[in-house]
């Protein structure tokens, strides 16, 4: 079993930054991609970014590339979205999940974080 939980959210302005932090327990963390999701108010969660077990690849979708970075320390179990330049559509519960496969969209994403909320203002 792996355990995830996230932190780093909070209320920003426009424009402004935020990192979160996706920290594991349990099993083998860096043997697992890492992927972060976001659920908006009345709409379904979706894959943003995701990140292979090394780190050597990364994943994004068009709407975050170039503001959102994703990083990994397997040292310290421990996965970082970076979000610069945030935007009041990127409000949102953000959630990490982890899964055996290359982090890309489609993987089996079998273990999930309890979510932390961003909220972006205009």
């Amino acid at each position: 079993q792996l355990q995830l939980v996230e932190s780093g959210g909070g209320l920003v302005q426009a424009g402004g930054s935020l990192r979160l932090s996706c920290a594991a327990s349990g099993r083998t963390f860096s043997s697992y991609a890492v992927g972060w999701f976001r659920q908006a108010p009345g709409k379904e969660r979706a894959f943003i970014t995701g990140i292979n077990w090394s780190g050597a690849m990364t994943y994004y979708v068009d709407s975050v590339k170039g503001r959102f970075t994703i990083s990994r320390d397997n040292a310290k179990n421990t996965v970082y979205l970076q979000m610069n330049s945030l935007k009041p559509e990127g409000t949102a519960v953000y959630y990490c999940a982890a899964g055996g496969g290359s982090g890309s969209y489609n993987t089996p994403w079998t273990y999930w974080g309890q979510g932390t909320q961003v909220t972006v203002s205009s």
